[in-house]
């Protein structure tokens, strides 16, 4: 009885010690990640003198190689991304930080989608566009894991929620629209015919769902405003895309634009249903942990 109670004391520390020691590895492999996910960009972005995304893998990705292409500024939203994951990196490294169970429960999920971006640049830059259809399919799905683990937990800041929750919903919004981008550019490429079925209306259809998974984004996050906000903002920029630039398609556009409406509308609806439900209510918690 003595011998066990003595035991208590010692492996208590131990565990500590491996906890605090696995967090450290864990914030470490996060901040390394997302400084890759940088470097990785900034070489993409041909400011190195490499070719840039854009012209890589034969211009598939650029604003005029499809319909469902957004528009050139539209991609200047990876910067607010990348200054947030920095952001994030940077104060997930604090003392403070490391043992908290949010982070622990974040860290690696956001890793790997900072090395999933990072392998996605690579990808395109060697022309594999199949490649990189699986690559940002993966990364969607890890996003989209990141966000329901987001919704379960509030933040503990106002810095938290920016950083965090703020960063990873504009993330995900985009990669939302990137990814049906980068399926239907990896299918013009490949020569898909669409079984007779005109390009518009393809689109149509793609754009439809973009904006129905806006709306359950909406649902699900109680009307977080970051990703409503990038994925209209890359709605918008498709339709400015077929309006001023090649393959011009005022139908296009217009379908963009009432899916980007839709996501606003339905993310302001939610969120403002939530914040009147009952403070007990499941809505009402939902809400107050969907600043961002």
């Amino acid at each position: 009885m003595t011998a066990t109670h003595n035991r208590q004391p010692l492996e208590r520390p131990l565990a500590q010690q491996t906890s605090a020691a696995r967090d450290v590895v864990r914030v470490i492999v996060v901040a390394a990640s997302a400084v890759l996910a940088v470097v990785g960009s900034f070489l993409g972005s041909g400011a190195a003198g490499g070719t840039p995304i854009r012209n890589a893998a034969g211009g598939a990705l650029s604003s005029d190689a499809t319909l469902i292409a957004p528009g050139g500024p539209a991609f200047s939203i990876w910067t607010v991304i990348y200054l947030g994951l920095l952001g994030y990196a940077g104060w997930q490294l604090l003392p403070g930080q490391r043992s908290d169970p949010r982070q622990r429960l974040l860290g690696y999920p956001m890793a790997i989608s900072m090395l999933l971006n990072a392998a996605w640049i690579l990808s395109v830059q060697v022309g594999r566009l199949a490649v990189s259809v699986g690559i940002i399919i993966a990364l969607l799905a890890v996003l989209v894991v990141i966000f329901r683990r987001l919704c379960r937990r509030a933040p503990g800041s106002r810095i938290e929620a920016l950083l965090l929750d703020g960063t990873a919903g504009l993330y995900l919004g985009w990669v939302c629209v990137a990814t049906a981008a980068n399926i239907t550019a990896s299918l013009v490429a490949a020569g898909f015919g669409g079984f007779g079925i005109p390009s518009t209306v393809w689109a149509i259809l793609v754009l439809g769902l973009a904006g129905t998974v806006g709306v359950l984004v909406a649902i699900r996050g109680g009307g977080r405003i970051a990703p409503m906000l990038s994925l209209a903002w890359g709605l918008i920029w498709v339709a400015v895309a077929r309006i001023d630039g090649r393959p011009e398609s005022t139908t296009t556009a217009a379908v963009a634009l009432v899916a980007a409406g839709v996501v606003v509308v339905a993310t302001l609806t939610v969120r403002l249903r939530a914040r009147f439900r009952p403070r007990h209510s499941a809505d009402y918690r939902v809400a107050r942990s969907s600043n961002c």
